[in-house]
């Protein structure tokens, strides 16, 4: 009785420290941990180390990072079930360490991209179940490490065409409820599901939502015209190739422009860093100052120059300049004396033909400062 009553406090003592390890459930072969409907948001750690079989379906799990570290740590897994969780997004090395896992259910979540390398490690991957998410684009290298993988579910996701790898070993694939193009992005699926002889679940309900006719046919059976796919794909290749062509020429004259290494100190050669878009922005900020320093210096500088060159333009003789001048003339010619003997009949005349020569031929006069007494000499 006192034993008992020990390993009764014992196990009760278990219960209350641990309580989530109550519901795994341990056999001679497995460890099954069921988790379900607990609301958890991340995986629990204080489970079994050796669990082989984990559910963890309807919760609001998202497989952050520190979900995949925890997942690191169930190296004996065979099973998980991530169903009705969470999880928008599969990243890369998700479950790398569960080298002996056959089964993965990560179905009815609100997954929308599958990274490349996402399933890398799953070498023992028999079922993948991808059902019932977003999913719009998988890239063909995706399953390309399930090397034992015989069942695909993609049931019901947003998938418009698709390509498998002719290594995989599929024996059964579900592909209906999604939006497929029956066109040549589709063609080399349709070659691969006939060569292979994989079984195509509800093959009779996976038909071609383009281009949409009465008559739905199914996406092994539609008729896309392989003339047509040959043609385009001959066009899209030569229009890589002639991009390829530019590109490459492209960076061999830049490799030409710059040298892309130098010898240091020691005689080593270390490669030149790359200029940045600093230098296009120095560029501009000087072309800006020098501008505005021109304009600046221009718009101090033309006053001058106008002032400068209008100094230097002939102005008409008006009216009242002549007859200032005739005054001027006038007091000029009676206070000076007489020159070699002339009288004042003379210095009429010669004024009267100074006067008549002054509004001659350009309608300009001359300094008014000439020496007259010189000029009546030489009029002489």
């Amino acid at each position: 009785l006192n034993m008992k009553l020990s390993w009764l406090v014992i196990w009760a003592g278990t219960l209350f420290l641990n309580p989530v390890t109550a519901d795994c459930k341990s056999t001679s072969q497995m460890v099954t941990c069921e988790e379900s409907g607990k609301n958890l948001s991340n995986i629990p750690t204080n489970l079994f180390q050796n669990v082989t079989n984990l559910s963890l379906k309807n919760n609001n799990i998202t497989l952050k990072d520190s979900d995949k570290d925890i997942l690191q740590s169930f190296i004996n897994l065979t099973e998980l079930y991530l169903n009705e969780n969470m999880i928008t997004l599969l990243y890369n090395n998700s479950f790398c360490n569960l080298k002996k896992l056959v089964i993965l259910d990560i179905s009815n979540n609100q997954i929308t991209t599958v990274h490349k390398a996402a399933f890398a490690g799953l070498n023992q991957l028999l079922v993948l179940n991808l059902s019932y998410n977003m999913i719009t684009q998988l890239d063909s290298d995706v399953f390309t490490s399930l090397n034992s993988l015989t069942v695909l579910n993609l049931h019901y996701n947003l998938l418009k065409y698709f390509d498998i790898k002719s290594s995989l070993k599929l024996i059964k694939i579900v592909l209906a409820g999604n939006p497929w193009t029956c066109s040549c992005d589709l063609l080399d699926l349709q070659i691969r599901l006939t060569a292979s002889g994989v079984t195509i679940e509800n093959e009779n309900t996976t038909t071609c939502t383009f281009p949409n006719t009465e008559e739905r046919f199914s996406i092994q059976m539609a008729a896309i015209p392989l003339a047509d796919c040959k043609t385009e794909k001959a066009f899209l290749e030569n229009t890589v190739t002639f991009i390829s062509a530019i590109k490459l020429r492209r960076s061999a004259f830049l490799t030409t422009l710059t040298p892309k290494n130098i010898t240091g100190n020691n005689g080593t050669h270390a490669e030149l860093p790359r200029l940045g878009k600093s230098w296009t922005f120095l560029a501009g900020v000087l072309g800006f100052v020098l501008s505005t320093t021109l304009l600046i210096f221009t718009a101090i500088k033309c006053p001058t120059w106008y002032q400068h060159l209008i100094s230097y333009r002939h102005r008409r003789l008006e009216e009242r300049d002549s007859e200032m001048f005739e005054q001027e003339f006038s007091a000029d010619m009676n206070s000076s004396p007489t020159v070699l003997g002339t009288e004042n009949e003379d210095a009429t005349v010669i004024f009267e033909k100074i006067h008549a020569f002054v509004p001659g031929e350009d309608g300009f006069i001359e300094d008014k400062y000439i020496d007259i007494d010189t000029y009546v000499t030489e009029e002489s």
